[in-house]
């Protein structure tokens, strides 16, 4: 009985001390520049995360994610094609997605967002299959930048999105000359 006692009562102090560490970080977490050290305070507020919403967050990591995909297929298509218009495009797309790329990567460190750093791992099909891929992901892209560019909460990351819009857009039109050129 004794042991049920000891046992109840260490599981007890484990719930408490586990709710308070909770509550504790959930405290710093909603408190503006209380993790900022004392030198960068009073820039903290443009650097620090506080202005991002979850969904600016969620659209920085999927456009990341995107973005190196579309290198490094724009990569395979540079080596494999067999068409030199599906070469230039991807071509264009290493260079395009690259320079969006390294601005995301710039805001994402400034707002303390992580973005995935592993670089996909894609297989070549046939320029056809690529070309497709292409419209359908620029398709997508394009309405998720948009809707960003439009309803974001970070000035940063909407600027962002509204000027890489206009890139995917040329994409997309590109994408659907080169796919027309295939079929």
């Amino acid at each position: 009985m004794k042991s049920k006692v000891i046992i109840v009562s260490r599981f007890s102090i484990l719930i408490i001390t586990v709710a308070s560490l909770s509550f504790a970080a959930l405290a710093m977490a909603q408190t503006p520049g209380a993790h900022s050290s004392p030198t960068t305070s009073g820039t903290a507020k443009s650097t620090e995360g506080s202005s991002l919403s979850t969904k600016d967050k969620t659209f920085m990591r999927k456009a990341a994610k995107g973005g190196m995909m579309e290198v490094a297929m724009g990569r395979l298509a540079e080596q494999n094609a067999q068409s030199e218009d599906v070469k230039s495009f991807g071509k264009r797309m290493v260079t395009d997605h690259g320079e969006a790329n390294d601005e995301l990567k710039s805001i994402a460190a400034k707002k303390g967002v992580k973005l995935p750093g592993k670089e996909p791992s894609e297989k070549w099909s046939s320029d056809k299959t690529y070309m497709n891929m292409m419209v359908k992901d620029h398709e997508k892209d394009l309405a998720e930048f948009q809707e960003e560019a439009n309803n974001g909460s970070d000035p940063d990351v909407k600027k962002f999105a509204e000027k890489t819009a206009k890139v995917v857009q040329e994409h997309l039109d590109l994408a659907k000359e080169t796919q027309s050129k295939l079929q």
